[in-house]
C-alpha cells in the first residue's frame, strides 16, 4: 500500500510522456537528425525543472522528514562518453530510453518487448563484468 504513491506518479509520468509525444519514434527520429525542437524542448524542460526540485530538496525535508544529500561525483571523463555513447546507441536503435519502453508496451507497441530483453540482457551482462571494468 506504500507504494500506491509510486504508481500513481508512473501512470501520470506515462500520460504526460504519451501526450508530450515524448514517447513517439518519430519524434526521437527528429531529434537525432536535428529536424526538430519539439524533444530538444521537453528535454531541456525536464532538465530545468531537475535542476530546481534538487535545489528545493535539498532545503527542505522530504517524506520520510529527511533532508537530501547528494554523493560526490566520480572523475573520469571517458568513462562518461563510452557510457553516453552506449547509451545514445540503443536510443537511436530502439527508438527509446529506458523509461518510455514501458511505456510504450503499455500502448499497445508490444515489439518494445525485444527492446525491454535485450535492455535486461544488458544490465545482466553489465553486472557480470562490471568488477573488471575501469570504474
Amino acid at each position: 500500500m506504500k507504494y500506491l504513491k509510486f504508481l500513481f506518479v508512473g501512470i501520470i509520468f506515462g500520460i504526460v510522456l504519451v501526450k508530450s509525444e515524448a514517447v513517439s519514434w518519430y519524434r526521437i527520429y527528429e531529434m537525432f537528425k536535428f529536424e526538430s525542437f519539439h524533444m530538444y524542448g521537453i528535454i531541456g524542460t525536464a532538465v530545468i525543472t531537475g535542476i530546481l526540485l534538487l535545489l528545493l530538496s535539498k532545503k527542505f525535508k522530504n517524506i520520510e522528514g529527511e533532508f537530501m544529500t547528494v554523493p560526490k561525483k566520480a572523475k573520469g571523463l571517458p568513462r562518461y562518453i563510452i557510457g553516453g555513447t552506449i547509451f545514445g546507441l540503443g536510443w537511436a536503435l530502439s527508438g527509446a530510453c529506458p523509461g518510455p519502453m514501458y511505456i510504450l508496451v503499455g500502448t499497445g507497441a508490444f515489439s518494445v518487448i525485444v527492446v525491454i530483453a535485450a535492455a535486461l540482457l544488458g544490465t545482466f551482462v553489465y553486472g557480470i563484468i562490471k568488477d573488471k571494468l575501469p570504474h
